[in-house]
């Protein structure tokens, strides 16, 4: 069994890649065992966890790329007025659910409470299956502005 400690500051393309697949909750944690799909074993013992896509580990005629199972999540467009984007994120925050907002949609996990508060909210929803990244959050173009020296309130 191999030992991880993190991801691999570089790592060389040209080999092909090899893949241990995980679930989210496995992901999110520090010490944690795997295998790969070749069946070679590994060890983890992370000082912080490891992203979906990441490589971990790279012997000579491989590289390791730990990936993220896709889960059930249901998917918001964000083809809404901001205000209800952030309206549903209260609200499923609210329920002590995780979020993941990207450019053009909300994804939280498909669970009964989180499709019956957006049927009562009338958003409309789509049940698929993603990558869910809970807590990553879209980054718009917006220009940053100087607000000047810091105040403390």
């Amino acid at each position: 069994m191999q030992l991880v400690s993190g991801p691999l500051a570089s790592a060389d393309a040209s080999l092909p890649e090899v893949t241990l697949h995980v679930e989210r909750l496995t992901l999110a944690k520090r010490l944690w065992r795997g295998t790969a799909e070749d069946g070679s074993e590994f060890g983890f013992e992370l000082s912080s966890p490891l992203k979906h896509g990441d490589t971990f580990f790279q012997s000579a005629t491989a590289r390791y790329l730990v990936r993220q199972h896709p889960e059930s999540v249901v998917e918001v467009s964000l083809e809404l007025a901001p205000s209800a984007a952030a309206g549903i994120g209260w609200a499923v925050g609210n329920l002590h659910l995780e979020l993941q907002a990207e450019p053009t949609r909300l994804l939280a996990p498909d669970e009964p409470a989180v499709r019956q508060l957006l049927d009562r909210l009338k958003v409309p929803f789509t049940q698929t299956t993603a990558i869910f990244r809970p807590g990553r959050f879209a980054r718009g173009q917006q220009p940053t502005h100087d607000l000047g020296p810091s105040h403390q309130h």
